[in-house]
C-alpha cells in the first residue's frame, strides 16, 4: 500500500482569495493547448491568426466549463442540485462531466466556425488534438482533491484516500495516463501523417471512449447511481456511443480521402 500524498487542494491563499490546484490544472491545460495549436497554425494545419486562436481557446474554455458543469448536474446528480441550486456555481468543489464538457466544446466550436467562416471539422480536429491535455491535467486535479477514486484493491499501489478506510485504486492517475498522455501521443503521431479531415476527431472519440470504458472497471461508481444493467457504470454507458461515433467518423473521413492542407 502507498500512502496518499496529502496535498492541500488550495495552491495559493491570498486573503479571502483561494486559488485551487483543480482550477490551476484547467489554466495549465488552456495555456498548453494554445501553444500546441499555435504550432499547428504555423504549419498551415489550422487557418487562424493569433487573435482568432486566442478567441477559439476562450470559446472552447467556456464550452468545457459550462457544458462540463451542466453535464454533471444532468447526468449524475440532478436531484441534489435541484434541492441545492446555489451549489450549481460551486465548481471549485469539483463536479464536472467529460461528456457534458464534450457537448459544450462541440457547440462552442461549431458556433465559432460559423462566426469565423472556418470549416467545422478543421477546428474539430485541432480541438481533438489538444483535448487529452485537459483530460490528463484534469484527472491530476481530481487526484489532488482525493475525489473520484477507484474501487477497493489489494494491489501494492492501492491508496487510502481521505475519508476512506480501505486501500483503493488511484484510478484518477490511470485516467490521466490513458486518456491524457497515451491518447495525446496517439493523436500526435497520427497528426504527423496528415490524415483526412475528421480522422483525428474520430480517433479521439473512439480512443477516449475505449480508455474510459476500461478504467471504469477500476473506478468506484457514484454511490447514488451504482451499477446500471447490473454490471456497467454510468460512465461506461455514456462512453460506448463515443466509440461507435468515433469509428463511424473515421470510416466516413477515410472514404473522402486525404485532406488538402
Amino acid at each position: 500500500m502507498i500512502d496518499f500524498p496529502l496535498i492541500d487542494p488550495v495552491a495559493v491563499q491570498i486573503g479571502p482569495l483561494a486559488i485551487r490546484w483543480y482550477g490551476l490544472m484547467y489554466l495549465i491545460s488552456f495555456v498548453l493547448a494554445y501553444v500546441v495549436l499555435s504550432a499547428r497554425a504555423k504549419k498551415g494545419q489550422l487557418r487562424l491568426d493569433k487573435n482568432q486562436l486566442a478567441d477559439l481557446i476562450t470559446w472552447a474554455a467556456f464550452g468545457v466549463l459550462a457544458g462540463g458543469r451542466l453535464g454533471y448536474i444532468l447526468f449524475y446528480d440532478l436531484g441534489y442540485y435541484l434541492s441545492n441550486p446555489l451549489k450549481i456555481l460551486s465548481v471549485w468543489e469539483g463536479g464536472m462531466s467529460f461528456h457534458g464538457g464534450l457537448i459544450g466544446v462541440i457547440a462552442a466550436v461549431y458556433l465559432f466556425s460559423r462566426k469565423k467562416g472556418v470549416p467545422f471539422m478543421e477546428l474539430g480536429d485541432s480541438a481533438a488534438l489538444v483535448a487529452p491535455i485537459g483530460l490528463g491535467f484534469g484527472r491530476i486535479g481530481n487526484f489532488i482533491n482525493g475525489e473520484l477514486f477507484g474501487r477497493v484493491t489489494d494491489a501494492p499501489w492501492g491508496m487510502i484516500f481521505p475519508g476512506q478506510t480501505l486501500p483503493r485504486h488511484p484510478s484518477q492517475l490511470y485516467e490521466s495516463f490513458l486518456e491524457g498522455l497515451v491518447l495525446f501521443g496517439i493523436l500526435w503521431v497520427l497528426d504527423r501523417r496528415r490524415p483526412a479531415t475528421g480522422v483525428l476527431s474520430g480517433m479521439f472519440l473512439a480512443g477516449y471512449g475505449t480508455f474510459r470504458f476500461i478504467v471504469e472497471f477500476f473506478r468506484e461508481p457514484d454511490t447514488h447511481i451504482g451499477y446500471m444493467l447490473g454490471i456497467f457504470t454510468r460512465g461506461q454507458l455514456l462512453s460506448l456511443p463515443l466509440v461507435l461515433a468515433g469509428v463511424a467518423l473515421i470510416v466516413v473521413a477515410a472514404k473522402k480521402g486525404r485532406a488538402v492542407r
